[in-house]
């Protein structure tokens, strides 16, 4: 059983989101899902992106790292999307990680520490086509990591959806969600 902080997209805690965390809770998992909108959704990503400038990507980072205080060290740490940033952080800052998952972003190793921690297992899934991923640079930076580490793996799906998980968006992919949530599931169990 694996203890995870699993962090939302800019769309913000969406029934999706919330759905992954109850599929995880299933498997056996201790899941928590900290808001770092304090209630506020979003309807489209140029929304939830404008509020998290807003508010500023350092602070979401550090709502990420407040939403953690108080728990112990051995925690799995995955976000979605925007979610990555507080994750990646954690898992590259926080002592005692027993892993991460970056569903739809990865960000350069060097944004959070000279090196990736040793022996830290990761997980990073994104479609092959998706613009966010691939135009932004997130694919190269996923690409060095995983090269980087053994323990790092990335899973790129066919097709050009962003957030492809997120059973409460038009952009769902239950063929490629159902794979990441197997592999998830099989990594976790290892936690």
């Amino acid at each position: 059983m694996a203890e995870i902080v699993l962090f939302h997209h800019a769309l913000g805690l969406t029934q999706g989101v919330v759905a992954l965390a109850d599929d995880l809770r299933a498997a056996g998992h201790v899941v928590h899902t900290p808001d770092l909108f304090a209630g506020r959704t979003f309807e489209t990503l140029d929304q939830g992106v404008r509020y998290a400038q807003e508010i500023g990507f350092g602070e979401v980072i550090q709502r990420g790292a407040r939403a953690v205080d108080g728990l112990g060290a051995g925690l799995v740490y995955a976000g979605l999307s925007l979610g990555v940033l507080p994750a990646q952080y954690l898992a590259q800052t926080r002592p005692g990680a027993r892993g991460a998952i970056f569903l739809h972003a990865c960000l350069p190793r060097s944004e959070f520490g000279p090196a990736w921690p040793k022996d830290l297992p990761a997980q990073i899934h994104a479609m092959d086509a998706d613009p966010f991923f691939v135009g932004d640079g997130d694919i190269e930076a996923a690409k060095a990591l995983a090269g980087e580490s053994t323990d790092v793996r990335l899973f790129l799906y066919p097709g050009d959806a962003h957030i492809f998980s997120d059973r409460s968006l038009p952009v769902y992919d239950p063929a490629a969600a159902a794979v990441l949530e197997r592999r998830l599931l099989a990594f976790l169990a290892d936690r």
